[in-house]
């Protein structure tokens, strides 16, 4: 049953509407998440390649003992170096994030007296594609922790979440532990060894050079598995062609994006850098491509109207603009727009359904 029937099913005669349930919608998020996955483990092997040429000399680290004891070459013109590094980084947060998963589930379905829900399925694969490479593990754990409780067990567990469980945990990192999640500086894969991202070097007023090819297929510093729109270009398709994300919200949300972008760009600033960047430069760096996909998209946090998807898709985009050009101290501003879009869904739809009733009221005389 953990691997082919709902959690809850429904009792006596029923009529069968849709084969879609939740083990199916997670099923096909995992599939879009396998590019974002791929390319996130080339480019955190590709950052941690070219660090150690930089600095001429592997580290001592147990890591790297493995990799070498595997005969694995350092070398970032090699594509399955590239990954085999890429993957020492991600498996260890991504176990991590399966253990510490699992065991809340089995906590919460004992406390509640179910069957262990496939809930953290997505939770444990979305999670470490939002972390820095080498991020502390206790801390991502202690993180996870606080996020499902508080995020969706409180709430009632799977497919009752009132916001993105995997967010929460990062927004708790973020605010918890800043110098290691984003900033003027974020882990590339080398302990000690720090390069900063676009948005993070642009409120310093750096001199930077977005190479926008290379930002779209995802070869630049960041977290493991946001850096490629391209990735998640592939990874929108299967979900609106599966129907599983909404077109809308993804749609809408790019609009008030580029919409928000292009008036602060217009406005210009000579004291803020950020407001120098293009809306086409905003779009191709930092997480607002993945945020939108995977994240925004949420059946169970976002908004369920049709209308209220439009509404929701474009707040979050132009919060994600308002938070990184208006507040530089936050250089990545889409954690914190959908969380808010999460948080303002069930308002947003509640107005849209009250407004569909009384525009049928009116219709009818009443």
């Amino acid at each position: 049953t953990f691997l082919y029937t709902p959690g809850e099913t429904t009792k006596g005669f029923t009529h069968i509407r849709d084969g879609i349930e939740i083990k199916r919608i997670m099923t096909v998020v995992i599939i879009a998440l396998i590019p974002c996955v791929i390319m996130g483990l080339y480019n955190t092997g590709l950052q941690t390649n070219l660090a150690l040429h930089n600095i001429n000399k592997i580290p001592e680290n147990i890591r790297f003992d493995i990799l070498k004891s595997l005969g694995v070459p350092f070398n970032s013109n090699s594509i399955l170096s590239n990954l085999l590094v890429g993957l020492s980084y991600f498996l260890p947060i991504y176990i991590m994030t399966l253990i510490v998963g699992g065991l809340w589930e089995l906590i919460f379905s004992l406390v509640r007296k179910h069957e262990v829900t496939e809930g953290f399925f997505v939770t444990s694969l979305l999670y470490p594609l939002i972390l820095p490479p080498s991020i502390p593990l206790w801390q991502a754990a202690a993180a996870l922790s606080a996020g499902i409780v508080l995020g969706k067990e409180v709430f009632g567990g799977t497919g009752k979440n009132i916001v993105n469980p995997a967010l929460i945990a990062r927004a708790m990192l973020f605010f918890s532990y800043p110098s290691n999640m984003t900033g003027d500086t974020v882990w590339v894969g080398i302990d000690g060894i720090t390069q900063g991202t676009p948005l993070g070097l642009f409120p310093l007023g750096e001199a930077v050079h977005i190479d926008k090819l290379n930002s779209f297929i995802g070869l630049t510093p960041g977290s493991i598995g946001e850096t490629s729109t391209l990735a998640c270009l592939i990874g929108a398709f299967i979900l609106i062609l599966s129907g599983i994300g909404s077109w809308r919200i993804m749609i809408s949300a790019v609009f008030g994006f580029l919409l928000t972008s292009s008036i602060l760009y217009l406005i210009g600033s000579n004291t803020n850098p950020t407001f120098n960047i293009t809306p086409l430069e905003h779009l191709l760096i930092g997480g607002f491509a993945f945020a939108t996909v995977y994240m925004a998209t949420d059946p169970v946090s976002a908004a369920n109207t049709q209308g209220g998807q439009y509404i929701y898709g474009f707040l979050i985009g132009f919060l994600t603009i308002l938070v990184r050009v208006l507040n530089p101290a936050f250089p990545e501003g889409a954690m914190l727009a959908v969380l808010f879009g999460n948080i303002t869904a069930p308002i947003i739809d509640m107005a849209i359904i009250k407004y569909q009733i009384k525009r049928l009221d009116n219709y009818n005389g009443i």
